[in-house]
């Protein structure tokens, strides 16, 4: 059954509306599924059927992310590796230092929000001692965190996977590349903005309370839980880059490497009685995802039942803009309108995917150019991100609202990447 296209995009637009107007975003996404599917000529039982066909596959390797993410959070291997980090690089490479933190404890599977939350305590103490300012911190933090998100098992990276029907570990090797820029980028916004914006005050420091990092888990311990999970997910492409037979029939899921990694892990950290809380916490991270996951697809399903995929694509030719470029405005867009990376990715992948292939673009560069796409301007008022990384950094609204151009720029720099190496160089 076709439903009419404007029908659809009412219904996308609802759902939009309603969740800028704080709607819990899974109610807001039903509900627009269903005025759309309705007002687009749906019976009553065809728009249940759109809402089945729009149950998405990813539910699982989601949940087992956050799995891995809980054993990296709470056991305090994620802390490990940011201040190991930082304590390496030393006071002269400080931004660097900070952004590089922040990027590979998000790209080991951490969300970036916590990301954020656990190197914020240690920017500060070094913005204060090297008279960095807070605006310059912050894009040094949320840089970073960017450049690790569109390289991480998170949810938005298996969102940007699964809508094209791709391995999660392509997705991260081709995000690669923009990943780098994007942290390039950072380091050189950071700098120049270090004596720009409010400094680093004593009080920002007085409520702190100082890690008991005699606690903590030595490097060696935290790092076998990300590299195990990095190197069982990337067998397959190694061996067909290699030639490798033997590896090239190797095929793992992240839905149980995931959870093996963190359980492993875990054990190495010899927390193995506490890995029941470490799952717990990281499952409950990820029920929000998953029930956004349920809304995502009942309004991706509602899109791709109408004509609009195939208006899309005669308007677009119409403008003879180059139908590529779809694919990197729809993760602008939808993460934009909903201040959330994985909500974006999930959104453009289900509304606009059938649309970016019907130009024949290859699914893993519409993959890599839509998630690169959800980065640009994600740190929007409206969503939780904003916020958690104000409170982290100490700042207010003015302070933190500073930022939103310089990450944007640092989102735009691995959007414009990939669209260029895999859009139009198509070197995937």
């Amino acid at each position: 059954m076709v439903i009419s296209w404007w029908g659809a995009l009412i219904g996308l637009a609802l759902a939009i509306y309603l969740i800028l107007k704080k709607l819990n975003p899974v109610y807001s996404l039903m509900l627009g599924a269903i005025i759309g599917a309705l007002l687009g000529g749906a019976s009553l039982t065809g728009t249940i059927d759109i809402l089945v066909k729009g149950e998405q596959s990813v539910m699982g390797t989601v949940l087992a992310a956050g799995m891995l993410a809980g054993v990296m959070m709470e056991s305090g291997a994620a802390e490990t590796l940011a201040r190991t980090i930082v304590d390496k690089l030393g006071d002269r490479m400080a931004i660097l230092s900070l952004a590089l933190a922040t990027m590979v404890i998000t790209a080991v599977g951490v969300f970036i929000p916590v990301a954020v939350l656990i190197v914020a305590p240690i920017a500060l103490e070094v913005g204060r001692r090297m008279h960095i300012s807070k605006l310059a911190l912050l894009v040094a933090l949320s840089g970073g965190g960017k450049a690790g998100n569109i390289i991480s098992p998170n949810a938005n990276t298996i969102a940007a996977a699964k809508g094209f029907g791709l391995e999660l570990s392509q997705v991260m090797i081709a995000d690669f590349i923009p990943a780098v820029v994007a942290l390039i980028v950072t380091v050189i916004v950071a700098r120049l903005l270090v004596k720009k914006g409010d400094a680093v005050m004593e009080a920002d420091l007085g409520d702190m309370v100082d890690s008991d990092t005699g606690n903590l888990p030595t490097l060696g311990q935290a790092v076998v839980t990300p590299i195990l999970a990095i190197v069982l997910l990337l067998l397959n492409p190694i061996g067909q880059v290699a030639h490798l037979t033997l590896l090239t029939k190797v095929n793992l899921d992240a839905t149980y490497v995931l959870p093996f990694a963190a359980i492993v892990g875990a054990l190495v950290m010899k927390k193995g009685r506490e890995l029941r809380d470490y799952a717990r916490v990281g499952m409950t991270r990820m029920t929000d995802v998953v029930l956004i996951l349920i809304g995502a697809g009942a309004i991706g399903a509602t899109i791709t039942s109408s004509n609009l995929p195939q208006l899309l694509i005669k308007g677009v030719e119409a403008s003879h803009m180059p139908g590529v470029l779809l694919a990197p405005i729809s993760g602008i867009l939808m993460a934009a309108a909903t201040a959330s990376t994985s909500t974006g990715v999930i959104l453009a992948t289900g509304s606009f995917a059938k649309a970016i292939l019907g130009f024949g673009v290859a699914p893993l560069a519409a993959a890599a150019m839509v998630h690169t796409g959800a980065i640009v301007i994600d740190q929007l008022p409206q969503g939780n991100y904003f916020h958690v990384t104000a409170n982290a950094m100490h700042m207010d609204l003015r302070q933190r609202s500073q930022g939103i151009l310089y990450e944007a720029m640092v989102g735009g720099s691995a959007m414009l990447t990939a669209t260029i190496l895999y859009g139009f160089l198509h070197l995937i």
